[in-house]
């Protein structure tokens, strides 16, 4: 069985491209005002948050950078072509069939019914195409 090849400097920088989308999308000069209001935060809530959750967010983060990688590795042994082709275009399937469709379902359950949806899809659509682009344009060797 074949390993796939990745490039952990990509993964890095997809980590990190990940953390910044994240702070621009949810400035509350960008959408993060917008965001706070769906989900019930303040000012003061926010603020509150454990000391746990930056760390979390990093594991998390390269988790998804990495199975990324993985995945584009392999779509493009198969498919071939443009490596950042793969990763772009397995980054958006792997986001609309495993975290868009998850979303929805998760949050048709949520009392506040599809009110942060829009915001979180579309976080995570922008951190996906922000790590496939690190990934893409840094092919394993």
């Amino acid at each position: 069985m074949q390993t796939p090849d990745i490039n952990y400097l990509a993964v890095v920088l997809a980590v990190i491209a990940s953390m910044v989308v994240g702070f621009v999308y949810y400035h509350p000069k960008v959408m993060g005002e917008r965001w706070m209001k769906a989900i019930g935060h303040t000012d003061e809530s926010v603020q509150g948050g454990s000391n746990a959750v930056y760390p979390m967010m990093i594991v998390a983060s390269f988790v998804t950078a990495w199975v990324l990688a993985g995945a584009t590795w392999l779509s493009h042994e198969f498919y071939g072509g443009s490596y950042l082709t793969n990763a772009l275009v397995t980054a958006w399937i792997l986001w609309l069939g495993f975290t868009a469709a998850r979303v929805f379902v998760h949050d048709a359950f949520d009392p506040r019914k599809f009110a942060v949806t829009g915001h979180t899809v579309l976080n995570e659509f922008l951190v996906v195409t922000a790590m496939a682009l690190a990934i893409g344009l840094l092919p394993p060797n």
